[in-house]
């Protein structure tokens, strides 16, 4: 597999982490450098393992995951959308939303972003392909991603103020959404 290919597979698979990061940096939570690697070293991390689960547990495990991986990924996405959306519309601004970069949160937004990669790394078990390049890559780009989603997130964020928490919020449903809709059609 060219560089080309496995670079334009792990850009289609950052986009999810980018839009999610996008969302969180607009949060507030995510303004200095911390926060900023923890959440885009686990986005780029869960990335870079999927492909491996996925290409190491082969097509037996893939029959029973894929009935309901998506459904996984909207739920996740959809409860810590709903959160920033419910923050963002408190006006007494006392609604706590979890930081994204840290504990329960970060783990199932990683999760809910990188479940494609698991898929991906089913397929490249099917072509034979050596995973851990492909992996790499796919890891770095998606971390990569976060980290300018996040900028861009607290521009917005500091510009728009509670506004863009709602509509990070609302961007996480939507991407939930579309996740099951281009599984289920």
């Amino acid at each position: 597999m060219s560089f080309a290919e496995v670079f334009l597979i792990a850009l289609g698979l950052a986009m999810d982490a980018f839009a999610v990061s996008l969302a969180s940096g607009a949060t507030r939570f995510i303004n200095g450098p911390r926060p900023v690697f923890r959440l885009s070293f686990h986005f780029g991390l869960f990335q870079g393992l999927m492909p491996v689960l996925g290409w190491l547990s082969g097509s037996l495990v893939a029959n029973y995951i894929s009935a309901f991986d998506h459904w996984i990924a909207f739920a996740l996405l959809a409860f810590v959308g709903g959160r920033m959306v419910r923050s963002g519309l408190d006006s007494n601004g006392e609604t706590v939303v979890a930081d994204p970069s840290r504990g329960g949160t970060l783990i199932m937004l990683a999760i809910a972003t990188s479940i494609d990669a698991f898929a991906i790394g089913l397929s490249l078990a099917m072509l034979k392909v050596n995973i851990f390049y492909p992996a790499l890559v796919i890891g770095v780009v998606a971390a990569a991603m976060s980290v300018i989603g996040i900028a861009l997130g607290n521009r917005l964020g500091s510009k728009f103020g509670k506004r863009m928490e709602v509509i990070g919020g609302i961007i996480l449903v939507l991407i939930g959404l579309r996740v099951v809709i281009s599984h289920t059609m």
